[in-house]
């Protein structure tokens, strides 16, 4: 069973493993994004330059979500 979990962060992501082994289709961002940790610091795995977009099923609910990807 596969599940993504939103922990209520500012942006969901994906590693581009995950999208790779799933054969998501993704796009690159015009504009790439830094990733900033919680202690404002640069996080070391880089700028997010593609996102992938899908609907999330769960129940009766759907949904389309735009979901970063971040490097593995």
């Amino acid at each position: 069973m596969d599940m993504l979990l939103d922990s209520g962060t500012t942006g969901l992501v994906m590693s581009l493993e995950y999208a790779r082994k799933k054969n998501y289709k993704n796009k690159k961002l015009e504009r790439p994004i830094y990733i900033k940790n919680v202690d404002s610091t640069l996080n070391y795995k880089g700028l997010i330059k593609n996102t992938v977009n899908m609907e999330l099923f769960y129940k009766r609910y759907k949904k389309r979500m735009e979901i970063d990807i971040i490097r593995d």
